[in-house]
């Protein structure tokens, strides 16, 4: 498989924040890949070297097979991109915006199909300072269709969208995808990235924390499944031997019905206890874990893997600097005291 967009060892530095620490990353041609981390992770700061946009303070960056720096006009002419925060003109109409790129890319594009496309046709005409967001957003979306890109760097596409045009927005997703673009989505909007991507990096502080496919994340992290479950004949000694079932966490009874929280492995010792103990299981349903609970287990893990690095940072700091002290072959200064040492 081709690989769309890599990045190694990519730093950047803004003075003395550290945007990107030594990210490695790669995104093969043909998937959607969903980009995702908590304000300030560098998610936007990566999409600008690739777009060369900033220039990295090391590593190197590739996109589609050239050089994102060297190469960049040669890159631009075969992504298309739709930035977070767009500012549209609001003298030009829609179909101006779009007549504008499809110019700019030298081609012959029909600019009234694109804003079809993306459903706006019938304010092709007026001038977007009119527009609603959404329909910004739509029209954004449409400028980045021209030319059939090659990839698609999308930065929080549906921001903006009601339902039905984030799903019309995932839609058009899923059809460039097909068409064999390689789909580059940035959001926190988790259930869009959810709903489409075929696998998803967390980045938190500028370092890659997770990369796989949703369920391999869920996999990795030993996720609980909720489970909820509609008897009859419910009885205080049912419930007592859920709650009692090695992989249950949590167990909430309401009426009839409990929710329960386990390893995806206790289901069904879940079901077998209740009817052991007198109840009748009327139905039951299973809801795996979500994209932004793994979100937050992830980055939450990572904030505790650096705070417990700074703590013990100065310990060994420390400990070297007695190493380094008791090894020396210098004689102490006149007047130091020596513990400890034959002399």
């Amino acid at each position: 498989m081709t690989t769309a967009i890599a990045v190694e060892g990519l730093t950047k530095r803004f003075g003395d924040v550290l945007a990107l620490d030594d990210l490695d990353l790669e995104i093969q041609e043909g998937e959607i890949f969903g980009f995702l981390g908590p304000n300030g992770a560098g998610k936007s700061t990566t999409i600008d070297v690739l777009l060369d946009f900033v220039r990295p303070t090391a590593g190197t960056a590739t996109v589609l097979g050239m050089d994102a720096q060297r190469e960049s006009r040669a890159v631009r002419r075969r992504v298309g991109v739709l930035p977070d925060a767009y500012h549209v003109y609001d003298r030009l109409t829609g179909r101006q915006h779009v007549q504008f790129a499809i110019d700019s890319k030298g081609i012959g594009d029909d600019a009234g199909a694109l804003l079809e496309r993306v459903g706006i046709e019938d304010a092709a005409d007026r001038k977007a300072g009119g527009y609603s967001a959404g329909m910004r957003q739509r029209l954004v979306l449409a400028m980045s269709l021209v030319g059939d890109p090659d990839l698609l760097i999308l930065d929080e596409p549906t921001s903006g969208l009601d339902p039905s045009g984030a799903r019309d927005v995932r839609h058009i997703i899923r059809e460039e995808r097909d068409r064999g673009a390689t789909v580059f989505f940035s959001s926190h909007v988790l259930s869009q990235v959810e709903a489409v991507c075929d696998r998803v990096g967390i980045l938190h502080e500028g370092r890659l924390v997770a990369l796989d496919s949703i369920e391999g994340l869920r996999e990795s992290v030993a996720a609980e499944a909720r489970l909820t479950v509609r008897v009859d004949d419910l009885t205080d000694r049912a419930v007592a031997a859920v709650e009692a079932l090695e992989g249950v966490s949590s167990v909430v009874v309401e009426d009839r019905q409990l929710s329960i929280t386990c390893d995806d492995g206790a289901k069904t010792d879940v079901i077998v206890a209740l009817e052991a103990n007198g109840a009748s299981v009327r139905d039951f349903e299973t809801a795996e874990t979500s994209l932004e609970e793994l979100f937050v287990q992830y980055t939450t893990e990572a904030e505790g893997e650096a705070a417990a690095a700074e703590a013990i940072a100065p310990v060994e700091e420390a400990a070297a600097g007695t190493e380094d002290a008791a090894g020396t072959d210098e004689e102490p200064s006149e007047g130091a005291p020596v513990t400890g040492v034959d002399r």
